[in-house]
């Protein structure tokens, strides 16, 4: 079954059209990534799909209800970026409540159970407004969780948070996802992104750019791979052939003697490459291959374009 599925969503603001015929579908059981830049029209759909603002036009269901629809919201758990509690309830009063508006009320048990795990167990009787940035997030995580949902949209969920902290929110990112949860998220931090997500949409001016797994998305930006090999030395005897050979195989390989760079069009290329050393009896002791990161990619998306328009 679908987690997310939208057919044609449209959100206008005047005359400006902020998220653009939007076909979106997320399987359950994914961690889903959201990318684009600020405006791109990223927090426009997560309010939309989360209720808090309606389609200008077409239609989307949540984990197989159209929606909008008032049951929905005891399945599907929201931590936004701009998370404001009250500053004169406490942390664990936060949670009861917030439980309770779920439809869903949590018994005090389950509160400290569910702070523990965000790592606010320390904090439950402290009150909101003498929580930290970071203190605050993880708060928000807690509600987005309290009333276990399905699925769980998190906008920017590590934003401010200290190194140790989004390493904690990571691993209890995997944790849900591990308990069968769907995670829709949101990310300026591409490298979380890229380590956390199953599949990774990119959106530019209201639209989908591109989307996949981080393979499928190499693999469209990938030209050419660049491969690093450090072997031993190659036998004098053997070395008019071999030279041969590297010459008709790469493009303009660099070599130092026992450090060879190519430049590669696929990863079979690889298989052949190696083969090749060995028959040559060269000891091959680390294969090194650089590839594109999510950074070079979402780059490459949302700039090469807007040079090419600018010239």
């Amino acid at each position: 079954m679908l987690a997310i599925d939208t057919k044609n969503l449209e959100k206008t603001y005047g005359q400006h059209k902020v998220v653009k015929g939007l076909n979106l579908q997320v399987d359950e059981g994914e961690i889903f990534g959201f990318l684009g830049r600020n405006g791109a029209g990223k927090s426009t759909l997560i309010n939309m799909l989360t209720g808090i603002i309606r389609p200008a036009s077409g239609s989307f269901s949540l984990l197989g209800v159209p929606c909008p629809n008032g049951h929905i919201k005891k399945m599907i758990g929201v931590m936004p970026d701009y998370s404001v509690f009250y500053g004169n309830l406490t942390v664990l009063e936060h949670l009861k409540f917030l439980s309770a508006l779920s439809g869903k009320p949590a018994a005090k048990e389950r509160c400290l159970d569910v702070l523990q795990w965000v790592g606010l167990d320390d904090v439950a009787r402290k009150k909101a407004s003498k929580l930290s940035f970071g203190m605050k997030k993880k708060l928000g995580i807690a509600q987005a969780i309290i009333h276990d949902p399905k699925l769980i949209f998190l906008d920017e969920p590590t934003s401010g948070m200290d190194a140790e902290s989004a390493i904690h929110i990571h691993r209890l990112i995997k944790e849900l996802h591990k308990s069968g949860k769907t995670i829709f998220m949101t990310s300026h931090n591409l490298d979380e992104v890229e380590k956390l997500c199953t599949r990774i949409a990119i959106m530019k001016d209201g639209e989908i750019a591109k989307i996949g797994t981080m393979e499928e998305l190499r693999s469209y930006y990938r030209s050419t791979i660049t491969v690093h090999i450090k072997h031993g030395s190659i036998p004098e005897k053997e070395m008019p052939s071999f030279e041969q050979w590297l010459g008709s195989f790469a493009v303009k390989p660099k070599s130092d003697g026992t450090y060879t760079t190519f430049l590669l069009k696929n990863e079979k290329e690889i298989a052949e490459l190696l083969r090749t050393f060995y028959q040559y009896k060269i000891d091959v002791y680390r294969v090194g291959v650089e590839e594109p990161t999510l950074e070079d990619i979402f780059l490459e998306e949302h700039y090469s374009n807007d040079l090419t328009e600018n010239i």
